[in-house]
């Protein structure tokens, strides 16, 4: 893969998830959703399916299939999430417990098929040895507590730490990648 490329990726990864985690901050803060929350949301969603697919490629031919059917599944869930932080906008929704509760199973199921991808993204990357090891295990970390969180009934500061895990772990993989500096080597640390 061109250098180029990769570093665009790499910087991808450790900008989109670091506004998927400010937003995360701003909604906490102030109680619920607001305009510029939900914008940042939205710009932080929308390129995950993408970044997904471009973690995957740098990681081959290590990462196997599993770690592409993992990539697509989870960017997939994230198209539908763009969509909701959208609604959201016009539908003026005041929280997260409200949306979710306006949308329903959809919004489940997608929340389902994120976790799914997750963990299949995960996994693939931790046996892939690309990236340090911390990267997938914090990652899967957070899948699991979205899935757990999703299940028990939580404050929001604690639903908070399951997407802040998994963004901290996509993170670290961007910022492996930009110290990797384009070359595809096993990292067993």
């Amino acid at each position: 893969m061109e250098r180029p490329l990769v570093q665009i990726i790499a910087v991808a990864a450790v900008v989109v998830p670091g506004a998927f985690i400010l937003s995360d901050l701003l909604e906490w803060s102030r109680g619920g959703f607001s305009v510029g929350q939900l914008y940042l949301t939205y710009l932080a969603f929308l390129p995950l399916p993408f970044l997904m697919l471009g973690l995957y490629a740098v990681q081959r031919p290590a990462i196997s299939w599993v770690g592409l059917l993992g990539a697509l599944l989870f960017g997939a869930s994230y198209i539908y999430f763009a969509h909701t932080a959208l609604y959201a906008l016009i539908d003026h929704t005041p929280d997260y417990e409200t949306l979710w509760h306006r949308l329903g199973i959809t919004y489940t199921v997608h929340g389902a098929v994120m976790v799914l991808g997750g963990v299949l993204f995960g996994v693939a990357v931790l046996r892939a040895r690309v990236f340090p090891r911390w990267t997938g295990w914090v990652f899967l970390v957070g899948v699991t507590l979205n899935l757990v969180f999703a299940l028990i009934p939580v404050p929001d500061i604690l639903q908070t730490l399951g997407s802040t895990a998994r963004n901290v772990g996509l993170m670290g993989m961007g910022w492996a990648l930009l110290q990797i500096g384009g070359r595809n080597r096993r990292n067993t640390g």
